[in-house]
């Protein structure tokens, strides 16, 4: 982690060698002389980050490091910033002065650098001095045979089966009848899980079970794991595959390591056989063995098993790929208690209490194969219900992390953290920035990647052409899920990420390592100090609040280097002394949390200049003071209100905030009120900004978001601008808003309004739209298919025709909205239409009395939900037909329509096939 963060340092100062090349001139070249020492520390890391974990010396030295890097740039962004700022307020009387001030502050940058340099070199010496090495010689280390020792411990033989298994009986199923299936056109199977999921037993089941056993002619279990011996590998699957005479085995081991991939390549190609490839970590140890293996066997598979799901599509694109999860809490008690159990009491009140107390400890799992049974080989030496008590009124996860008795191989700890230590630099960071996140939070994708970017995690250098920095963070985020140390929470209608959460056991790696790292601090209730979990020595640079009433910031005023402060509770929040004690404060998040005593913003937030995030969503703000426009970096600015419908909630925004030149992303409340004259306000400094959400037609011209290029989602709320905003792309011609992805025309009134919403045009206009949102009267749809709509909702519309022959044509829909849409008698889904759609809501649709749906119509529904559509007699005549459906809701609709699809109704053949069926 110290490498990691020394890396992105090191980034930083080069990017502001670039960026801010006037500004810093003057202390140019020791920036310089601060990077290479930083480079050379880099070398050291990434023996250090590992031995920190066995020597206490390392660990403090690292921490020093961490933090000398991170006053590096503080001293070299606070000195920019300034000046940036001192150049925006200057004027001529100013500016004839400067001259005087210039060289003071350059002195004093200088000395600051100087002194960072002095330690980061200091610190290096130390490090050489004491034994760590670089990382080119990083052989002999004893972290490297700490490494070997965890691999050597955790490897796996196909032979060594679990005594006890539980819930795979389903799984095994699908695996095999893969493995087996002849003319599959792939050449392998994987199975992808996080750490502890039971990949490996899993695999072990396959191996031996009697269908595999009875297909194949050969059979070899390699265990690949972080260190991959190539030669190792192929010599021990040639060696199981046909079982040599001591001479071919002897001739084996004396083949040239060229000869062998031939060797092994030709035997997959002449028998039918089976490769397990166990706990491979990346793709590189793929391409390595590759050259063994045909890229097109007949009738040879391989399975493999992994944490990285990328590395199995790099394995095979088309191959099978299963994603076993945890168990449910049935299947977790019945393992515990095979493990657990292995002598029954007597007393069956003494049961009783132990099965209470059993059932309370193992939902603490959540269903981690590995973490069940080490807690259940812990409690099977415990006897007595006084010592059961004892382990479930303790710190259950404790237990698991120094396992449950001396000698057994791994801890649940030790298997989470090896994927932890197999991230890339950049991604570690992000990884523990998950910490701070309560328990089971749904945690929002778009927010998540915003703070990423606000701390500095993500580098401008890893952007690619026609990408954002939001991009490379979400890249990360995905990365991170297929390596399975974040789960997917929502999926949106496109099929990307809407939100995450980590497992209960990976929170609880990502706290502890945390903690090592002093990454972050959390505050629990009023005793700060004693109830926080991550107390340690060095600086707090993150801080996260969730459930303390009384916490002020001034109890941390002995930390004005905290970066960031993210409140997780609804109680009062009073942000007076905010600007006074974090004054290098970069992400400031108060979702939730309630204003006080105005709802007003002190003016000194305007001190605040190395801001990049500041979200003050649904918390009653009221007014934000004009020196809000001092925050030259503010990237994410959230203003959202909480009563969305009361002109109570009314917010005063000072017009300065249209200045500020790097927003990304805005969300403004519904109702404005800019206090300024009549004059209309500009939107041409706005040239960054990707999200506008409540754009103020009020006070700007619709034909303004023209010049914002770089827009990807807009959110309009006033219906009298839905027509015009159609218009403004016939003037000038030929003007697109071609980054536009999500388009929202939406109001909070009782009803749609009757306006007319030229949507063919809107459509052409944003040739890139995935998703819109339209309210108001459509008289016609686009004549032609949409490439990239992917969500489309369509309120209010009431058009004649039916609309199904023309949006059944677009392609790649995957959600259908429509809401009093089609104010005609008679709807049909044509055969081939609504290839990929996966929901359907149909609301309100006050005069249709007949849907047909043809014979291969919407092949991949899976939802349908019929609301209000009172004339409606049955449903659809061919529903029968779509396979995929699973979950069918109805709300509002006429008795006689519900006693159709009962067991006896004329139209229970038509819906008998979809396992939910709901009726509201």
């Amino acid at each position: 982690m110290a490498e990691s963060i020394v890396s992105f340092v090191e980034e930083r100062l080069g990017d502001l060698i670039v960026r801010e090349a006037a500004l810093i001139e003057g202390a140019r070249e020791q920036i310089k002389k601060m990077q290479i020492e930083l480079r050379r520390m880099k070398c050291f890391l990434e023996d250090a980050d590992k031995r920190q974990i066995e020597d206490e010396s390392v660990q403090n030295w690292v921490s020093e490091i961490r933090d000398a890097a991170y006053d590096a740039q503080d001293a070299i962004e606070s000195f920019t910033l300034d000046e940036m700022l001192s150049k925006k307020r200057e004027n001529v009387f100013k500016r004839s002065f400067a001259f005087l001030s210039e060289p003071i502050k350059l002195h004093k940058v200088g000395s600051e650098i100087e002194a960072v340099k002095a330690r980061i070199a200091e610190l290096t010496q130390s490090l050489q001095t004491y034994g760590v090495n670089a990382a080119r010689e990083e052989g002999s280390t004893s972290a490297t045979l700490h490494r070997q020792r965890q691999r050597q411990l955790r490897w796996s033989y196909s032979h060594n089966l679990e005594e006890y298994i539980v819930g795979l009986d389903e799984n095994i199923k699908q695996v095999v009848s893969q493995l087996v299936k002849e003319k599959s056109g792939s050449i392998s199977a994987s199975i992808c899980g996080m750490g502890g999921l039971g990949k490996t037993t899993l695999a072990k089941k396959v191996f031996h079970h009697s269908t595999v056993r009875r297909h194949f002619e050969g059979y070899a279990w390699a265990y690949v794991s972080q260190d991959c011996k190539r030669r190792d590998v192929w010599e021990g699957i040639l060696l199981s595959i046909s079982p040599p005479s001591k001479d071919e085995r002897d001739q084996i081991m004396k083949m040239r390591e060229e000869e062998l991939p031939k060797k092994l390549n030709q035997v997959l190609l002449e028998k039918r056989c089976l490769v397990v490839l166990d706990d491979i970590w990346d793709a590189e140890a793929w391409d390595i063995l590759s050259p063994a293996f045909p890229k097109a066997m007949r009738s040879s598979k391989i399975l493999l098993t992994t944490r990285n799901r990328d590395v199995a599509l790099h394995v095979d694109p088309n191959g099978f790929l299963h994603e076993p999860r945890c168990l449910n809490e049935e299947d977790s008690w019945d393992l515990f208690q095979k493990k657990a159990f292995s002598r029954r009491h007597s007393d069956p009140r003494t049961c009783e209490e132990m099965e209470k107390l059993g059932r309370d400890m193992v939902a603490r799992c959540g269903g981690l194969p590995l973490a069940i049974n080490v807690l259940g080989g812990l409690l099977a030496t415990k006897e007595t219900l006084s010592e059961w008590d004892t382990v479930h009124r303790s710190n259950i996860k404790s237990y698991l992390r120094r396992g449950a008795a001396q000698g057994q191989q791994s801890t649940v700890h030790d298997v989470l953290a090896l994927s932890y230590h197999e991230l890339p630099h950049q991604l570690k960071p992000c990884f523990l920035y998950l910490s701070q996140f309560p328990e089971d939070y749904a945690i929002p994708k778009k927010k998540l990647i915003r703070l990423w970017v606000a701390e500095g995690f993500v580098s401008p250098r890893y952007e690619h052409e026609g990408e954002t920095l939001e991009d490379v963070a979400e890249h990360y985020l995905v990365d991170l899920v297929n390596r399975c140390m974040a789960q997917v929470g929502v999926i949106g209608a496109s099929g990307r990420i809407k939100s995450c959460r980590l497992h209960d056991l990976m929170r609880d790696l990502c706290l502890s390592k945390a903690k090592q790292e002093n990454f972050l601090h959390i505050v629990t209730h009023s005793d700060h100090a004693a109830a926080d979990p991550l107390t340690s020595t060095g600086k707090i640079r993150r801080l996260a609040i969730f459930s303390d009433p009384d916490f002020f910031p001034d109890s941390y005023k002995d930390h004005p280097q905290i970066r960031s402060l993210l409140y997780f509770v609804k109680d009062n929040f009073s942000i007076n002394s905010v600007p006074k004690c974090f004054k290098l404060l970069r992400v400031l998040d108060l979702e939730g949390s309630k204003m006080t005593p105005e709802g007003e913003l002190p003016e000194k937030i305007g001190t605040l200049i190395h801001l990049r995030f500041l979200s003050l969503k649904k918390t009653g703000i009221r007014e934000l003071p004009p020196s809000i426009g001092n925050l030259l970096c503010l990237e994410t600015l959230n203003l959202e209100t909480i009563d969305e419908f009361s002109w109570e909630s009314t917010v005063v925004i000072p017009t300065v905030i249209w200045t500020m030149e790097q927003l990304r992303h805005l969300y403004l409340p519904k109702w404005c009120d800019y206090s300024t004259d009549d004059n209309k306000l500009s939107l041409t400094n706005l040239s960054n900004l990707l999200t506008l959400v409540n754009f103020p037609a009020n006070k700007c011209d619709v034909s303004d978001l023209l010049s914002l290029t770089s827009l990807r989602k807009l959110v309009l709320n006033e219906p009298r601008h839905f027509q015009e905003f159609g218009e403004i792309f016939n003037r000038p011609i030929g003007k697109c808003l071609n980054s536009l992805q999500s388009l929202s025309m939406k109001t909070e009134l009782l009803s749609f309004p009757d306006i007319v919403v030229n949507v063919p045009q809107v459509v052409r206009g944003c040739p890139f739209l995935s998703k819109l949102h339209v309210e108001g009267r459509i008289q016609k749809l686009p004549d032609y298919n949409h490439p990239h709509l992917t969500k489309l909702s369509l309120w209010g519309s009431r058009l004649v025709e039916d609309p199904m022959p023309i949006l059944e044509k677009l392609p790649i829909l995957r959600y259908l909205n429509g809401w009093d849409a089609f104010t005609g008698k008679k709807m049909v889904c044509s055969k081939d239409g609504f290839p990929k759609l996966k929901t359907l809501v149909l609301r309100g649709f006050p005069s249709l009395e007949e849907w047909t749906v043809e014979e291969g119509a919407m092949p991949c529904l899976f939802r349908l939900e019929i609301l209000q559509c009172s004339k409606l007699k049955s449903v659809p005549d061919g529903l029968r037909f779509v396979r995929a459906l699973q979950e069918l809701e109805f709300r509002w609709m006429p008795i006689a329509f519900k006693h159709r699809l009962e067991k006896k109704g004329e139209d229970f053949s038509e819906v008998q096939h979809v396992p939910s069926i709901v009726f509201l």
